[in-house]
């Protein structure tokens, strides 16, 4: 048995039954600077908490499994030099060598099933790259919603992503990817895109059920809860092609590869938007961690 660090917030909610909700942390360690990453944070906990339900931001520090930080390791976290970036393959072998590592999508739905936890916000997934057809570059994410049973809401896959590909991977896994209040796959920055989403659902009951059908059916897996991005806060998807396409460019030409690829990629952008990719990208991980707090409180209030 694997030893849980619980923070005092999420020990106490799981004592007396309340919703939780996971969260990942390599937001926090590679996805902004400090001190900007650790008040994003912080921000989304507390929307969390405002939409009934409690946080519970996972990461292994010093090969312990945290799940929920307290505001001093949020902090130390934030300001770390040097953290990895934990999938399915390495989480083990962090923890073994008493390594600390911020979470990714598959490894924050490890952490979470373990903890007992079945709804995870995060911003997107990760997916299946351009190229692939010659770099095999797949995320561990698609792989992982078809083995843990956690449901994640995201705002689609990463728009960097090769989409098509990355719905054709989850059909083939079996993984349920029902976009939220349209009928569009939503394209993480912008709502809309060209692809039809296999379900939809209007509600987070019917996703909380839906979720407590798949399992007493038994089966294996999570639901992909694909939450498009506020109107008010996305970058139109022509506008972003050409950028998208530009960085991916850079990518090539300086033989970016493996997990470097993503964090470069939307460093580009970052910088060819001037910000503005940021600033929708805080939104819709804030939009989206409302909805989980929605679905976790609705799974909370099922009796089966």
């Amino acid at each position: 048995m694997i030893d849980i660090q619980y923070s005092a917030e999420v020990r106490a909610a799981k004592d007396a039954g309340q919703p939780i909700v996971a969260l990942e942390s390599t937001i926090i360690t590679h996805g902004m600077p400090y001190p900007q990453n650790i008040e994003v944070a912080a921000q989304v906990e507390q929307d969390i908490r405002d939409a009934g339900a409690i946080p519970a931001t996972m990461a292994v520090i010093k090969g312990k499994l945290h799940v929920g930080l307290e505001a001093d390791e949020l902090k130390a976290l934030g300001q770390a030099q040097g953290v990895a970036k934990l999938s399915r393959a390495d989480m083990a072998a962090c923890m073994a060598t008493g390594g600390t590592g911020a979470t990714t999508v598959a490894a924050t739905m490890i952490a979470a099933h373990y903890a007992g936890i079945e709804v995870f916000a995060t911003g997107g997934i990760g997916g299946v790259h351009q190229g692939a057809e010659t770099t095999f570059d797949i995320s561990a994410d698609l792989h992982e919603l078809a083995q843990s049973p956690v449901t994640v809401v995201a705002a689609g896959a990463k728009a960097i992503l090769d989409l098509a590909k990355t719905l054709e991977v989850l059909e083939t896994l079996g993984v349920p990817v029902i976009a939220y209040g349209q009928d569009e796959f939503p394209a993480f920055w912008s709502a809309k895109s060209p692809y039809a989403a296999p379900l939809r659902m209007d509600s987070a009951e019917d996703i909380a059920t839906a979720h407590a059908t798949r399992r007493a059916l038994g089966l294996p897996g999570g639901q992909l809860v694909a939450n498009p991005i506020p109107a008010a806060d996305q970058i139109a998807a022509e506008e972003l092609a050409p950028i998208i396409a530009s960085a991916q460019a850079d990518a090539d030409t300086h033989r970016i590869s493996g997990k470097g690829v993503t964090p470069y990629l939307l460093q580009r952008i970052y910088e060819q938007t001037e910000g503005r990719s940021l600033t929708a990208n805080i939104a819709l991980v804030r939009n989206n961690a409302r909805l989980a707090a929605g679905i976790a409180r609705a799974l909370s209030d099922r009796t089966d």
